[in-house]
């Protein structure tokens, strides 16, 4: 099209070079895109959007992309229009205005008032916040108006005053440098910080040694946030290019300048702190600087140097770092690195060029499969990945951890954001924060004034070798940091070199993962002994806690009271036993043990074919039409029926039996009416389904005396579900006297604990244990009456759960004394612990309800041990650390190039492999999916400054 414009256009020297360079860089564009320098159309979109944004209207890159565009046109907008305002004061109110209201957290806004008409009590943004933003929002206006009229006075003056205010501006820098500073453990990641708390291991020894910071930090808050935009606003205001008519230079110099206040103080404050310095030190008036430029646009000149700058630095470090890691590192170094090392020392003014190249576009500097091999990575936004944040991630059951840990997490990092714990705090920083097998990367996306977004990353608990090797290095740069004594006031940072530097440490409450091996108390034959006779107490304690917590019997205490007359229960009978046939012996023996493998790797019990082809006898349901061939209908109440009673539950049906004479029928299990002989039984009478006899009554009465009778009436009469402490101690009493009531809970024990452990009365062995616990019971008789009744069965298999704890925390804390303390132990169970399975769901919903403490059984096939895991919550540290930036967006560009450009997706390919001073692989892991895989990403998260 140039070319082809050139035929018609004659005396345009500059379009014909533009027509020969274009030639030229044509020439070059396949090997650029095999580069991968060419970027993606979306990608530098973003990206020019987002450094017009960001240097060009005094913005900040958006946590969204959606953000982005609409702040770009707002911001745009705002610079076309305070062109067109005729008057000087006009465009001062103006620019500073909307200055202060664009750099506010305006999707909070939006997002709390949906919040306030939802009526969500826990909103972002409140009475208290718009009201010191309209303190704020007024004063500003107050004084950029009256500064800008009173320098309109006098030349002399303005000049003076301006000067003035430049050399506040410095010492409020340094002031703000130096308060900053001792927030941290190293000064400039360099030199130990002497006023930082030297003993970090203990949480409530550092919050108390960590209270002057906390001053200090609050001081330097109120400096930054309501001292330093003032100082600044006065700064610009009193500028003589203010006062004339507005050129193109000074609407967009000016509008950066005014909105840089709030956006990013710090950067504004340096930026001023810069421009005021350079004039006093130039004072050749015909200078280019003084006569050419004006304010704003220095101001802008100076932000887009010290960004490059600081960039430079950091690509130098991440060069330099690489260069060193492939010469001094074992596993790093190999032939060819050495060449490639000897190579880049050779061309280092060209390696420099590629560097310098790099800075100029704020692209990634690509270091080949992170070999000394560098290359200019295409430029992109600084989130680096086209997706939304926070869509993706590679969830897990280790996920539910961070879904804990994160809000809080982020109480934690505003007060250590806000004191300056954590440096400039700048979009495109990135930290890393580590808590025993946890890794927690965050991300700064947006900031504006007295906010900034984040994104937080968990990465993944199952270590590999490469992430093992990279999360002891990081515990080394910690430890060296946090929990050394340093004899020297200023000692050195002993990992300078590697690309992490640690921060500050945070007080977080969460989850701490104990791990320990129950060898010697899971298979201790006196345990396992104790064990059986804490099952029936912790099976009787459990049912009557259930039954006393019933809001449904609690409802029908007034009718029966209103009636007068004790509730009637059908009970089985003790004293007679059923007919046994070989079948029937023969699954109570040999169906228990026997037949249960002790195998604690099967996923279910082994039981006998054989149990289809034999008779089983169930209770029948109710129902009213009657059954041919059944025992005939008793009267209840002195009335006849032809239908089967709905509460007669244990009416047995003998089928397939030979006829037995009439003079023998007393041998069939009668169920005789029993009635309460306390009228309040029936608040603690377990449900009719839960009453069986589906347990032999022979055996049933042979094994009822492990019941613990003296432990059901101490159970029974400390319960607390009575308002009149006299009138529920008499109730309670008459409560545990009854016999029938007693009976029905020997019954629905004993059967469980039969369920739980089979008939024959063995010590149980650590695997049946285990398999137990897993939900895994052996079969017997019982089993098939218990697993129709799922919240009997629940109940039974918590109670089982809860007395091993108890068998551990007995072997390891010493013996149970009396019922008072047995009693006390189950409650703080119930309480305070979830008990069960880390595959479980509860073991999830518990963790996020934040339960505690957790308890799981698990065994180490490999070193053949049981082990139990114990997760407790409480306010711990975690270590927080800022890395290199450049070295996360280089790695992260290898990363796109080396699987979209040179399709390498090995999965054991050498640039994931372990890098300790790189930490490749947690680098690649932090990358969004499917790139990388963490197992966890918020959403952006918003933390306020105040």
């Amino acid at each position: 099209m140039l070319s082809f414009s050139c035929r018609f256009i004659v005396n345009v020297p500059v379009l014909e070079q533009m027509n020969q360079i274009l030639h030229i860089l044509f020439i070059f564009l396949p090997f650029l895109w095999a580069l991968g320098t060419l970027p993606p159309p979306d990608a530098l979109l973003l990206w020019a959007v987002e450094q017009v944004l960001a240097f060009g209207l005094g913005g900040s890159s958006m946590s969204t992309h959606l953000q982005l565009l609409v702040m770009f046109t707002i911001s745009a907008g705002t610079a076309v229009l305070s062109y067109f305002i005729p008057s000087t004061i006009g465009v001062v109110l103006f620019m500073t205005g909307l200055g202060f209201l664009l750099s506010l957290n305006l999707s909070g806004i939006v997002e709390g008032k949906s919040k306030t008409f939802l009526g969500d009590s826990d909103q972002q943004f409140g009475w208290k916040e718009c009201l010191l933003y309209s303190i704020m929002f007024s004063l500003a206006l107050l004084e950029a108006g009256l500064l800008h009229h009173y320098s309109g006075y006098s030349q002399v003056s303005k000049n003076c005053s301006q000067a003035i205010v430049g050399y506040m501006l410095m010492m409020l820098l340094l002031i703000l440098w130096i308060l900053r500073e001792i927030q941290s453990v190293y000064i400039f990641g360099i030199f130990r910080n002497p006023f930082y708390p030297k003993d970090v291991q203990v949480v409530t020894v550092f919050l108390e040694k960590q209270k002057k910071l906390l001053w200090i930090g609050a001081v330097r808050r109120i400096l930054l946030t309501l001292v330093s935009p003032f100082a600044v606003i006065a700064f610009l205001s009193l500028d003589s290019a203010l006062q004339g008519l507005h050129s193109v230079s000074v609407s967009i110099g000016f509008t950066r300048a005014f909105r840089m206040v709030w956006q990013n103080t710090e950067n504004a404050l340096l930026e001023s702190a810069i421009v005021s310095a350079v004039h006093m030190l130039i004072a050749d008036t015909d200078s280019w600087w003084n006569r050419s430029l004006d304010t704003g646009i220095r101001l802008l000149l100076v932000g887009i140097m010290w960004d490059r700058l600081i960039q430079f630095i950091s690509k130098l470090r991440f060069a330099v770092t690489v260069l060193l890691a492939s010469w001094t590192e074992k596993k790093q170094h190999r032939k060819t690195t050495t060449t490639l090392c000897v190579l880049n020392i050779v061309f280092s003014p060209f390696v420099l060029v590629v560097i310098i190249l790099s800075t100029l576009l704020s692209s990634p500097l690509l270091p080949l499969f992170t070999l000394p091999v560098f290359l200019v990575g295409f430029p992109r936004p600084v989130q680096s990945w086209p997706g939304a944040v926070g869509t993706a991630a590679c969830v897990c059951a280790d996920t539910v951890y961070y879904y804990q840990m994160v809000p809080r997490l982020t109480a934690a990092l505003q007060t250590a954001m806000a004191a300056g714990g954590l440096g400039f705090l700048l979009p495109g920083s990135h930290y890393l924060g580590r808590f025993q097998d946890r890794l927690i990367w965050i991300m700064i996306l947006e900031r504006g004034y007295a906010y900034c977004y984040i994104n937080i990353k968990g990465l993944e608990l199952q270590e590999t070798s490469c992430h093992t090797a990279e999360a002891q290095r990081v515990d080394e740069v910690f430890e060296s940091a946090f929990q050394q004594e340093y004899p020297k006031v200023c000692s050195l940072n002993e990992h300078f070199g590697n690309v992490l530097t640690p921060c500050t440490v945070l007080p977080v409450k969460m989850y701490s993962d104990a791990r320990n091996v129950l060898s010697g108390i899971i298979d201790s034959h006196e345990n396992l002994k104790e064990f059986k006779d804490d099952l029936v107490k912790v099976l009787v304690w459990m049912l009557i806690q259930y039954c006393s917590k019933r809001p449904s019997l609690r409802e029908n205490i007034h009718k029966t009271e209103t009636k007068g007359e004790p509730p009637l229960i059908i009970l089985p009978a003790l004293s007679t036993s059923p007919p046994r046939s070989l079948e029937d012996t023969d699954s109570l023996n040999s169906d228990t043990f026997d037949d249960w493998s002790d195998n604690i790797f099967d996923d279910e019990p082994t039981i006998k074919k054989r149990k289809e082809e034999k008779m089983q006898f169930k209770v029948l349901p109710s129902t009213n039409l009657p059954i041919p061939g059944s025992v005939d209908s008793q009267s209840v109440d002195g009335h006849s029926t032809h239908t089967v009673p709905k509460n007669d539950l244990y009416r047995t049906i003998l089928l397939g039996f030979p006829a037995i004479d009439k003079g023998k029928r007393e041998d069939i299990p009668s169920t005789p009416l029993l009635e309460f002989t306390c009228s309040h039984s029936r608040i603690l009478s377990l449900p009719e389904e839960w009453q069986s006899n589906s347990i032999l009554n022979s055996k049933m009465k042979e094994m009822s005396s492990l019941f613990p009778e003296d432990w059901y009436q101490f159970v029974l009469r400390h319960l607390e579900c009575f308002h009149s402490e006299e009138k529920s101690s008499s109730i309670l009493d008459e409560i545990a006297k009854d016999k029938v009531l007693k009976n029905l809970y020997v019954q629905t024990v004993m059967t469980c604990y039969f369920s739980l452990f089979g008939i024959d009365n063995m010590t149980p062995s650590p695997g049946q244990i285990l398999r137990v616990y897993n939900g895994v019971l052996p079969w017997s008789s019982a089993l098939d009456w218990l697993t129709e009744k799922p919240e009997l069965f629940q109940l039974a298999l918590k109670a089982f759960r809860y007395t091993l704890k108890l068998m551990v925390d007995k072997a390891s804390l010493g013996p149970i004394e009396d019922f008072e303390e047995l009693n006390n132990c189950l409650k703080e169970y119930e309480s305070n612990w979830y008990i069960g399975l880390v595959s479980d769901e509860k073991w999830k919903e518990a963790i996020l309800e934040e339960k505690p403490c957790l308890f799981s059984l698990g065994y180490d096939p490999n070193m053949g041990v049981y082990t139990g895991r114990v997760l407790t919550l409480q306010e711990l540290l975690i270590h927080i650390g800022q890395l290199n930036a450049e070295a996360v967006r280089g790695q992260w560009a290898n990363l796109s190039w080396e699987l979209l450009y040179a399709t390498n997706d090995d999965e054991e390919r050498y640039s994931i492999q372990a890098h300790p001073l790189l930490l490749r692989n947690l680098t690649v892991q932090a990358a969004d999916p499917p790139l990388g895989y963490p197992i966890f990403s918020s959403k952006p998260l918003p933390v306020h400054l105040y």
